[in-house]
């Protein structure tokens, strides 16, 4: 299968399309969900799409990064119909490259519990030396 992977930036209305089509939408809370959703598409440092040959998102990674040190990815995910095919992986190659390269640049992210083994396939580690400060409004849903 045909898939192309790029750097562009997708509205708010596609994202949530894709959404409903993974089990990403589940990372985000109730309040403000699509106001919220805009800001993010809007913003991200890192913006890349993963797209079959009818141009139909398969995949998005975004991120944030000052692209001297450090990535954080905020939302990696693939539609349901095509995990498997090493999509996420490229996606996650392709960010790093684009963020400044694995010479300079550490990547951080939040992991859902179920994906720790796609990340650990990466070569990436848990890590001990992160802090939060979370007291947002969060009413779990599911995207549909």
């Amino acid at each position: 299968m045909a898939v192309e992977i790029k750097q562009e930036r997708i509205s708010a209305e596609e994202y949530i399309e894709f959404l409903k089509r993974t089990d990403l939408g589940s990372q985000y809370p109730k309040e403000r969900f699509e106001e919220r959703i805009q800001k993010l598409v809007r913003n991200a440092s890192i913006s890349l799409t993963a797209r079959d040959a009818d141009g139909k998102i398969i995949g998005v990674c975004f991120g944030i990064t000052d692209f001297a040190y450090w990535l954080f990815i905020t939302d990696i995910g693939v539609d349901r119909a095509y995990t498997g095919q090493g999509i996420g992986r490229v996606l996650m190659e392709q960010a790093h490259e684009a963020a400044g390269g694995k010479k300079d640049i550490a990547v951080y992210l939040c992991a859902n519990t179920n994906a720790l083994p796609f990340y650990e396939k990466l070569g990436m580690t848990r890590a001990d030396d992160v802090m939060e400060y979370n007291h947002i409004e969060w009413t779990g849903f599911k995207v549909e």
